[in-house]
């Protein structure tokens, strides 16, 4: 079943099975066309520091990069950062670089800021930013290699090592913030956009 109701399909400037899923979920006919740039360096280039406004940078920068191969679709682009305080998180390059995130993030709270942004012919039509606050419960050095040991390659796909919709749950104490936003997509903000665009039927 599908709700949407534009000419084209909606295009997704993301390989992310996560936002891949919450959008399929949500009825919504698209296609995914991951965005061509170097991330870091535009995120270097900025000089912006705040992690929610390198989120928001990165969403709207893959949105544009995809719409101006995509003419007359609306193209989506989102984004992710995970802030401790003032340290910003990468992706693990391997499972030493995640136990090392997982030994830091243990028994404190830390913040997912996730962006989505919509282009159309290469202008931004619509921006967002949402947050999540994520507690993380103590963790024994015995936990965290038996959690590495089941989690495997996975554990590199996320910044935090940890993918929620997952075994990830199971590092977690308490979670202030909606799912969407979570996993990468504020999807409500998004659909409301997008329903004032009689983009969906419902």
């Amino acid at each position: 079943m599908t709700l949407w109701r534009g000419k084209d399909p909606l295009i997704l400037a993301s390989q992310s099975r996560a936002r891949q899923m919450l959008l399929a979920n949500a009825g919504i006919h698209f296609e995914a066309v991951p965005a061509d740039i170097d991330e870091r360096a535009v995120q270097q280039s900025s000089g912006l520091l705040a992690p929610d406004e390198i989120a928001a940078l990165l969403a709207r920068e893959k949105a544009l990069s995809v719409s101006m191969r995509q003419p007359g679709k609306y193209v989506v682009g989102a984004d992710q950062t995970l802030a401790l305080e003032t340290r910003l998180f990468s992706k693990p390059s391997g499972r030493a670089a995640a136990a090392e995130q997982l030994r830091d993030l243990a028994g404190r709270s830390h913040q997912l800021h996730s962006a989505v942004a919509v282009a159309r012919d290469g202008k931004i039509l619509f921006e967002t930013t949402a947050i999540a606050r994520m507690t993380m419960r103590q963790l024994s050095g015995a936990e965290i290699r038996t959690y590495l040991d089941e989690a495997g390659e996975a554990v590199t796909s996320s910044v935090g090592a940890y993918q929620l919709e997952g075994l990830g749950v199971h590092l977690f104490e308490r979670i202030d913030g909606d799912h969407f936003t979570i996993l990468g997509l504020p999807l409500l903000p998004l659909l409301a956009f997008l329903r004032s665009e009689r983009l969906l039927g419902a």
